[in-house]
């Protein structure tokens, strides 16, 4: 995982571009206990107490990740992401809907590592609200990504009702 990716927010339901001020720890050896640190799962079970005296932390999963095992930290971590090790790697879409749906998470909840244009409105649609772009893509350009489509027929986190719910008949 790189620190060089653009960082896309949905404020108030609309895509922006935004200021990363998290950087990522891919182990216990490089992080110095400061604030501001995405932490694997693995760190942050194996050293609770001092990740929560670092004020502000939040949590990587990897796609082994068990998403239900962040649900005791849920209190005090103010951000998770949701690692996609390669493009084709879909493990991270169910992460996420388990996260929002059956465990509740209701805070920021961000796509990082192979995260391209392509796949940002599904990412949404399956509850991420923040995507780390790979850094070789631009941010601007994948801005429209979000919006390809003027209805889905089918439900899902953002849209729990399928069409022929929404839809009044005659």
């Amino acid at each position: 995982m790189s620190d060089g990716a653009h960082l896309i927010r949905l404020v108030d339901g609309a895509a922006r571009i935004a200021r990363d001020d998290w950087r990522i720890v891919e182990s216990a050896t490089q992080w110095d206990g400061s604030a501001g640190a995405l932490l694997p799962l693995e760190l942050v079970v194996a050293q609770t107490q001092r990740v929560r005296a670092s004020g502000r932390a939040g949590i990587w999963l990897g796609p082994t990740d068990d998403p239900g095992c962040t649900a005791e930290f849920f209190s005090w971590i103010g951000l998770i992401a949701v690692q996609f090790p390669k493009f084709t790697d879909g493990r991270g879409y169910s992460s996420a809907v388990l996260l929002r749906n059956r465990y509740g998470w209701r805070g920021e909840l961000r796509a990082i590592g192979e995260v391209l244009p392509d796949q940002l409105f599904a990412l949404r649609r399956v509850g991420f609200d923040s995507f780390a772009l790979r850094a070789d893509r631009d941010p601007v350009a994948a801005l429209g990504a979000f919006d390809p489509f003027s209805n889905v027929y089918q439900g899902s986190v953002d849209q729990p009702l399928p069409l022929f719910r929404r839809v009044s008949s005659c």
